[in-house]
């Protein structure tokens, strides 16, 4: 299925546009169930510590605020622009649910303590849904994923002014997590590797035969 610009109606009527949606969106259910205690787990392993001189250097601030202000107007952006681009959306689910699965065989590869100086950065969304753990969640490290996520949009929208502003948004964030140090910038750089990897992945997926 090529991006272009179709109506509902359109890629509705399309039997394997109906089939890889539905396989997606219940896919992203059983994983949306799994995660509360997969995050648990990892909370509860020992890990190890990384030296980082990047974040030896940045002192560490509290950003909370503007980080999610970045990250949900961000995510609103972007579902806002693929919502009436079916194929483009379809694409960005299953590159969303990619996503996921290779950072949590990551975080099952790659068990790390917090960096040092980390400063909790609260996501009362995540918080409440997705992390089951007794204490707050501070492991799930490589790769970053507030920062895949913009990618990741950042990749799926069309050439615009959203896009742009995505990017932004991206490298914002991606800032901001580091400033938090709430992650290593290896989790950072590696989020890039990983959101293309997704994506392209997707793009064989969603791609008609």
């Amino acid at each position: 299925m090529h991006l272009t610009s179709i109506s509902w109606r359109e890629a509705w009527a399309q039997p394997a546009f109906r089939g890889r949606l539905l396989t997606v969106l219940g896919l992203l259910l059983v994983l949306a169930t799994a995660l509360p205690r997969f995050f648990a787990w990892v909370q509860a392993r020992p890990g190890r510590l990384l030296p980082d001189p990047f974040l030896a250097w940045l002192p560490a601030h509290d950003v909370s605020g503007p980080a999610f202000a970045v990250i949900y107007l961000g995510i609103g952006l972007g579902v806002a622009t693929l919502a009436p681009r079916p194929l483009r959306l379809l694409r960005a689910l299953w590159a969303y649910l990619l996503l996921h699965l290779l950072r949590c065989c990551m975080l099952f590869l790659l068990p790390l303590e917090p960096p040092q100086g980390l400063i909790l950065l609260h996501d009362p969304l995540v918080d409440r849904f997705f992390y089951a753990a007794p204490t707050p969640i501070t492991k799930d490290l490589f790769f970053s994923g507030h920062t895949a996520t913009l990618l990741l949009l950042t990749l799926a929208v069309p050439p615009s002014w959203q896009r742009s502003m995505l990017a932004i948004g991206t490298l914002l964030i991606g800032s901001l997590v580091l400033i938090q140090h709430a992650h290593y910038a290896y989790d950072v750089l590696g989020a890039v590797p990983f959101t293309l990897l997704a994506y392209w992945l997707a793009g064989r997926i969603t791609k008609a035969p």
